[in-house]
Formats: C-alpha cells, sequence, structure tokens
C-alpha cells in the first residue's frame, strides 16, 4: 500500500558529494530550495523514486518556530555526532488511496501549495531516520510529474528495488519508526553506524559502489 517517494541524506553545505556522485554515472536532476525552511538540495532521479541531498542554506528559517519541529536542524547539524543523516519520505503505492502509515503530525511549509501537506512522523528521536509522508507522491516517470527530470544514467540504474537502513540501535524504537518497519516499504537494522543501501534492478549483477567516507551510501545492481 506504500512505497518510497523519495530519500535525503544531509551532507555539506551545496552538496559537493554530489559529484562523486556524477562522476560514478548518475545524470544530476533539477537542484531545489526549500524557501521558509532553511534548506536546499540536489537531487537525482530514478524511474520509481529519487534521491536527494540536502543541506541547511539558511540556520534561522531551519530553527524557527514552524520548521523546530521538524528537528531538521539538529539532524543536519549532528550528522557526524549521532544524529541520523537520513530523511525517508513515504507515499501511496497507487493513486487515491487514503491514510498515513505511521503516527504523525501536518506540517505546511510556506512552499508547498495549499491545501497539500506533508505528514511527518511523530516524536521520533533524531537518532532515528526522519519519516514523512506525501499522500500526492508520484513516481519522476509518472506523466503527471511537473517538470521532467532526467532517468537516464551511464550507469545504466533504471529503479530502486530495495533500501536498507542502518542505524546504531539505543534502546526500543518509536511507535513512529515501528509502523515504517511493518509496512514494508523499507528493511531497518542495527549496525554500528549510520548507513543507506540502495539496491537497483534486483541487483541482478552482484556488483557493489560504497561511497563511505564522503556518503554514508552504497549502492548494488
Amino acid at each position: 500500500m506504500f512505497e518510497v517517494d523519495h530519500l535525503f541524506v544531509c551532507t555539506d553545505v551545496g552538496a559537493p558529494e554530489a559529484d562523486l556522485l556524477v562522476s560514478f554515472g548518475l545524470t544530476e536532476g533539477e537542484a531545489n530550495v526549500h524557501p521558509g525552511q532553511g534548506t536546499a538540495n540536489r537531487r537525482f532521479f530514478f524511474r520509481n523514486m529519487f534521491l536527494e541531498l540536502l543541506w541547511v542554506s539558511d540556520a534561522v528559517e531551519a530553527q524557527s518556530e514552524l520548521v523546530r519541529p521538524t528537528q531538521l536542524w539538529p539532524r543536519w547539524s549532528q550528522r557526524r555526532s549521532g544524529a541520523s543523516p537520513f530523511g525517508v519520505c513515504l507515499r501511496p503505492s497507487r493513486p487515491g488511496f487514503e491514510g498515513v502509515p505511521f503516527p504523525s503530525w501536518e506540517y505546511r511549509p510556506p512552499y508547498l501549495p495549499s491545501p497539500l501537506t506533508i505528514h511527518v512522523g511523530k516524536d521520533v528521536p533524531p537518532s532515528e531516520p526522519f519519516w514523512f509522508f506525501l499522500g500526492f507522491g508520484r513516481r519522476p516517470d509518472a506523466p503527471e510529474w511537473p517538470r521532467r527530470q532526467p532517468l537516464i544514467h551511464s550507469v545504466g540504474f533504471r529503479e530502486a528495488t530495495q533500501i536498507q537502513l542502518t542505524f546504531p540501535k539505543a534502546g526500543n524504537l518509536s511507535a513512529t519508526t515501528e509502523a515504517v518497519v511493518q509496512s514494508g516499504a523499507v528493511t531497518l537494522i542495527s549496525g554500528p553506524e549510520h548507513l543507506l543501501e540502495m539496491t537497483f534492478d534486483g541487483g541482478t549483477q552482484g556488483r557493489v559502489k560504497d561511497f563511505r567516507p564522503v556518503l554514508p551510501l552504497v549502492f548494488r545492481w
């Protein structure tokens, strides 16, 4: 019923780490800024989802009364000292499906046109991934996408078919994270460090690219 719409990884300002993905063979899509939220990104699109490298571009906006409950500021500023650098956005697997797969609150940032809203996971500590939900989310290859993005990559990737997140578990998981795990949209495991592993096209070639230490990211295809 639910699937991954996009992922973000917190990076340095300007996301120079994205250049490593370009050198690897990904085609970069359109960058984006979030007025009023104080964040900006560089993005890479695949047929069924996209990967976002995210940074705080305006610390005042990111710590404003409106944005503070998202914890985007501590997640970004503490990404090297325990906070999870990852965000995972889910969407309905088919248009028209109603409901949110985890406990949430409604966030309406200035850049999002009314009446659209983002459902943010409730009571999730910064040590766990940031979960959010877009009821209006669509695949990047869907015809209703407002601005077409490049979906062809020289490395040959087409679709992300598995998402696995590793994080140092301390105590019980939040109810929100437990609900996401139960949804089956992503796999979550305990490990010594925060890590995102993306498998493309079923991983049939048995190949692996590890972008550490520049990015906590591994590709499998």
